[in-house]
């Protein structure tokens, strides 16, 4: 398909995304089809009743749907579309997105995520669940010089 990824080149992608910056997001997996990012969960990402907000999630979800579509698609990709089911409201100290490809075609990769939050002791509650497919977009060929 495109230029394969590793975990370095990866964060490096992430890294350059400024909102991500803000959230304070990581990855932590990469690779085999699987992402995983996570962010810790803080007051000024709550909403108003004191759960994380439903868009922190929704932007997770984006995020590691497209990471795990890069893991077999390489890095030229961009999400045509997503839907997410809130389970539950998302509490603790830690946001995880893990990110699978359910199927890989030439143009479309389809993914789902799982979005767990993490407790101050560790235990994983799974909040939302999320399902995308992510674009590969063409890579743009300098005109013939003939």
């Amino acid at each position: 398909m495109s230029e394969v990824l590793d975990l370095a080149l990866a964060r490096k992608v992430l890294a350059a995304q400024p909102f991500s910056n803000l959230l304070g997001t990581r990855l932590v997996a990469f690779g085999d089809g699987a992402a995983t990012l996570e962010l810790d969960i803080r007051d000024e990402l709550r909403q108003q009743h004191g759960f994380l907000h439903g868009g922190v999630l929704g932007y997770a979800a984006d995020n590691a749907l497209t990471f795990a579509a890069g893991t077999v698609a390489g890095a030229r990709l961009i999400t045509a579309g997503f839907t997410i089911d809130y389970l539950r409201p998302a509490e603790g100290v830690l946001l995880r997105a893990e990110a699978h490809v359910v199927r890989a075609g030439r143009t479309r990769v389809v993914c789902r995520c799982d979005l767990s939050t993490v407790d101050g002791a560790g235990a994983e509650t799974l909040c939302a669940v999320a399902q995308g497919t992510i674009a590969v977009t063409p890579t743009t060929e300098p005109p013939n010089a003939t």
